[in-house]
């Protein structure tokens, strides 16, 4: 079973850690984890929403719904997500 982190993580051969590698390979798996934490609010928060009587399939107001829930859940974390990385960026530069 091989995670993608081998004894080989970090390192650009000779067996030294590349610090600048690890970083990048650390943000990666926090934006996923990220991702898949978005991914699993959102079906939540819609689910909870929009499906009264789970069946074998959604009618077509169920369907509607969830498009809506999951464009509005979307467009307020972008806009969250944009005026957070602005405000970042901001603090940054104060430094």
């Amino acid at each position: 079973m091989e995670s993608g982190f081998g004894s080989d993580f970090g390192s650009s051969g000779g067996g030294k850690l590349d610090p600048g590698l690890i970083m990048e390979q650390v943000k990666v798996q926090i934006a996923v984890a990220n991702a898949q934490e978005l991914l699993q609010r959102m079906t939540d928060k819609c689910f909870r929403k929009c499906i009264g009587k789970p069946g074998g399939s959604l009618d077509n107001s169920e369907q509607k719904c969830i498009a809506m829930c999951m464009d509005r859940y979307m467009d307020a974390w972008n806009t969250v997500s944009r005026a957070y990385n602005s405000r970042l960026q901001r603090e940054r530069a104060n430094m």
